[in-house]
């Protein structure tokens, strides 16, 4: 009895150890904590030849820019008549988050301007937002194209100004928020609806896509506290959405308001609204009735510019590329953690999630909805994220930036934050007791957030 309970007790022991070296192996396949420009153009360890060929495949595809149609190069003809960019790449530097301004210090294409109007709860808009979770602007459609085919008018430009704003700390410092006063200028289709609202997005980093795809819904939904019964002013809503591939409510992971739930749906939509590329998911070029010219422009060969083989290789390729996370080890990264949760940053910007594989991940959101407050209310609903509310932005990569551009990273949904600590100053909603924990931190503890923070 006793033998066959040593053997039990050592194959239990030997199970367990296996899964966590698996676990251990499998992490290291997929993140990587070296701080390096191309890091997030890497792919995970292991691929085989035959993954490899699509991974190259959907890089490619991601990568060279589209033309339009019709041209001798069948296979990437397609671009626009309507666009923003010719490839994704060109919000995406080396995968990473996109710029507010261009070197020229004009408006990147990287911040784009998402058009809807308000529901007039007609049948019709009703029908809309049970799919698309907004109305469409209806001149413009969904989002405004800052570039066109020859002969197609562009649609317009975006124009930034800035408003100062003082705000002092507690211990008597002052600094200086820029409050954004986006406009829509140039506009070549005529006036917006008078009911029109617009939100302004900087492209995200793409740092650990895939990994967020292995997180079991459950995971994210069991920190939903949508009536705040813990009483500690924060709640967390996730965002149920449609989803076009399964015709189902799913919860949605991806965006700034979490409102798509796979990520190959959220290639098409990006494919469609910032190239110009039909897809069988978005098969209708993004023209509007009003589009004269973008309606008559000549159409590639075939209906779908990007067919299903090469979405899903594109799909694949952002699913297997390295994911940076910080090292947990550092004396640096301890102190600072230690503060994010004194400030009661990692209730809503969690640090430790389990995939499905068994590894835990460190992507510093809960990929739930939260109410911001009226200063980044945008005025937008999408599905169940009303206006104040946005998904909280994961912080993992957000290092890498500099390290890509040479430029410190533009925070928050718009881009107005120059820096973590403007990010956090902007924050309001269920996050107003954080920052006013942080504005009384003493000015050392401060610095040493802020340096966990850049080192994320």
């Amino acid at each position: 009895m006793k033998f066959i309970k040593k053997i039990i007790l050592f194959k239990s022991l030997a199970a367990i150890f296996c899964t966590g070296l698996f676990a251990s192996n499998l992490e290291s396949t997929y993140i990587s904590n070296e701080k390096n420009s191309k890091l997030l153009l890497k792919p995970i360890d292991g691929l085989s030849n035959n993954q490899t060929d699509i991974f190259i495949l959907g890089r490619s595809f991601f990568n060279i820019p589209w033309v339009k149609a019709p041209s001798v190069t069948t296979a990437r003809d397609g671009l626009g008549p309507l666009f923003n960019a010719n490839s994704c790449i060109s919000c995406h530097p080396n995968n990473g988050r996109g710029e507010l301004f261009t070197k020229e210090n004009l408006t990147s294409r990287a911040l784009i301007a998402r058009l809807s109007i308000n529901s007039d709860n007609s049948f019709e808009n009703k029908e809309i937002l049970k799919k698309k979770g907004f109305i469409p602007e209806p001149v413009y459609g969904e989002q405004l194209a800052i570039n066109g085919n020859f002969g197609v008018p562009f649609e317009g430009n975006i124009k930034i100004d800035f408003e100062d704003i003082e705000v002092k700390f507690p211990d008597g410092e002052t600094i200086i928020l820029q409050k954004p006063k986006y406009s829509l200028e140039n506009l070549n289709y005529g006036k917006l609806h008078k009911n029109s609202v617009v939100s302004y997005r900087i492209a995200q980093s793409l740092n650990g896509m895939a990994l967020i795809d292995l997180i079991e819904n459950e995971e994210i939904l069991k920190n939903q506290d949508i009536n705040d019964t813990n009483n500690d002013g924060i709640k967390g809503k996730a965002n149920f959405v449609y989803s076009p591939i399964s015709e189902k409510y799913e919860l949605g992971k991806y965006t700034w308001k979490a409102s798509v739930a796979k990520l190959k749906e959220q290639v098409a939509f990006a494919a469609s609204n910032d190239i110009g590329l039909t897809t069988a998911i978005e098969p209708n070029k993004k023209c509007t009735s009003f589009q004269k010219e973008c309606l008559e422009a000549p159409k590639a060969k075939d209906k779908i510019d990007l067919p299903d083989d090469r979405l899903e290789a594109i799909t694949y390729y952002l699913k297997n590329l390295k994911t940076y996370s910080a090292n947990k080890n550092t004396k640096e990264y301890k102190d600072g953690f230690s503060i994010f949760e004194e400030l009661s940053c990692s209730k809503c910007h969690i640090s430790s999630f389990k995939t499905k594989l068994g590894f835990e991940i460190s992507p510093f959101s809960d990929f739930l909805l939260h109410d911001m407050g009226e200063d980044l209310s945008d005025g937008r609903v999408e599905f169940s994220a009303n206006e104040k509310e946005w998904r909280t932005a994961p912080l993992w990569g957000l290092t890498l930036h500099e390290k890509i551009t040479k430029n410190r990273a533009r925070l928050l949904h718009d881009g107005r934050a120059k820096n973590f600590e403007e990010a956090i100053l902007w924050h309001g909603g269920e996050a107003t007791q954080s920052r006013e924990a942080y504005m009384s931190l003493e000015k050392a503890k401060r610095e040493k957030l802020i340096k966990f923070l850049e080192e994320l």
